[in-house]
């Protein structure tokens, strides 16, 4: 039972981490897409 819950345990934390690298991947592309867009209006 209790390497079950370690196993669950591990696997959620293991999301938790892919989610926030997903999420901050696209805020990162929307920065970058922000600066493109303020450089092509400069010019």
């Amino acid at each position: 039972m209790k390497k079950l819950t370690m196993t669950l345990l591990a696997l959620m934390m293991a999301g938790s981490v892919l989610a926030g690298c997903n999420t901050m991947h696209g805020a990162g592309e929307d920065i970058s897409e922000g600066g493109e867009a303020i450089q092509n209006a400069s010019q």
